[in-house]
């Protein structure tokens, strides 16, 4: 068509609307797949070895958190013109000769306390007998009417069935306590290694004092700017693991107090002892607290020789680490830590799962270098922010 013969106006475009963007309650987020699986595939090569090699990372773990404990003293012996070696043994001998004294005078107890085994069974057989009024359980009656239904099937069997038969009888096998005395003397072997190399890389841990940190802050590079981040990490993770331990050192005495005047209104022997105990055995979280009132429990019924005095014993016990424990330790950890309560939990289950009953000792002060660290890498900071209250 000639360009003469088009109309003299062409209709307008009509004007681009407007139209109203939806707002979308989940943005678009990109995801690189490629980039978290090496993620997730990192997290698992990490947790295999923590598991794998722990028998190297608890004790150095152990060495690393009594270094953190004992370490102020062993500052404050060199202001007074002591030599750190100096003081660093005179505390490590000094420990040795509490911890070995205290030993020594529990001995005794220890001693009856396994010798009154076999008189605290008998003593539970026959008050679980008499409370039960000397008549058949459920679980015998039901053991009786099995026996009666395998005898029943096997009179109604055919007798040309079973000729030439031979009857194999399957016995169980006994208890023997030599098994597992062997066993336990294999592990306290290794228990015994693993106390000598944490003992010694204390020692020498106490006695390089601030190296390590200087060494740290020359491989962090030459600028300031990393350096000043490095010692704000070290400062930090120093302080937030001390005053960690001031709060476990404040929370076992306290349960050692509450524990020591609950057994004596009770009425139990030698109350102070089990008192010492309980703040002890309040360091391991959880299965420390169950331990206690398993000990008192059998104290009191060997004492007592009643089923209901031995639970008033241990329940006293458990109810005292749980206020303690639930109420009192989480509130003071997360103050002290800057770590989240349910970050605590979620760790305490996770390093329990990975090095047992060492991993629930070791679990927040670990938990508190790595938010430390996180904090100050800009690629981490998520997960600082995820770890914190």
């Amino acid at each position: 068509m000639d360009p003469e013969h088009l109309p003299d106006a062409l209709p307008a475009e009509p004007a681009a609307v407007a139209l109203p963007v939806a707002d979308h309650p989940f943005p678009h987020m990109p995801v690189d797949i490629r980039n978290m699986s090496l993620v997730v595939l990192a997290g698992l090569a990490i947790l295999f070895v923590l598991h794998w090699a722990k028998a190297v990372f608890i004790p150095v773990m152990l060495s690393v958190l009594f270094s953190y404990a004992l370490s102020p003293v062993v500052n404050w012996l060199e202001l007074r013109r002591i030599p750190r070696w100096l003081g660093s043994s005179v505390l490590m001998l000094a420990i040795f000769g509490v911890l070995g004294t205290t030993a020594w005078s529990l001995g005794d107890e220890a001693g009856e306390l396994i010798e009154s085994l076999p008189v605290a069974a008998q003593k539970f057989r026959y008050a679980m007998k008499v409370r039960s009024g000397k008549s058949d359980s459920t679980l015998d009656t039901v053991q009786k009417a099995a026996s009666q239904l395998e005898q029943a099937a096997q009179e109604g069997a055919a007798p040309g069935n079973n000729r030439g038969a031979m009857r194999v009888v399957v016995e169980r096998a006994r208890f023997n306590i030599k098994d597992y005395l062997w066993t336990g003397t294999i592990g306290l072997i290794a228990l015994v290694g693993q106390t000598v190399v944490v003992i010694f890389l204390t020692f020498f841990l106490l006695l390089s004092g601030d190296s390590f940190r200087r060494k740290l802050l020359k491989l962090a590079g030459p600028s300031l700017s990393d350096k000043k981040i490095t010692l704000q990490a070290l400062h930090e993770i120093t302080g937030q693991i001390q005053r960690y331990l001031q709060v476990q050192l404040l929370t076992s005495a306290l349960v050692g107090v509450l524990t020591w005047l609950a057994l004596l209104a009770i009425g139990l022997e030698n109350a102070a002892v089990w008192g010492i105990a309980a703040c002890v055995l309040n360091l391991v979280p959880y299965v420390g607290s169950l331990i206690t009132a398993a000990a008192t429990a059998l104290v009191g019924f060997l004492q007592f020789g009643s089923l209901n005095m031995a639970l008033l014993v241990a329940g006293a016990s458990l109810l005292i680490h749980t206020i303690v424990g639930n109420l009192v330790t989480p509130w003071l950890t997360s103050r002290a830590s800057r770590l989240s309560p349910v970050a605590v939990f979620v760790a305490l289950l996770a390093w329990g799962w990975l090095w047992g009953v060492w991993g629930l000792l070791l679990g927040i002060p670990i938990m508190m270098m790595v938010k430390s660290v996180c904090d100050r890498v800009d690629d981490l900071k998520p997960m600082g922010e995820f770890l914190g209250s």
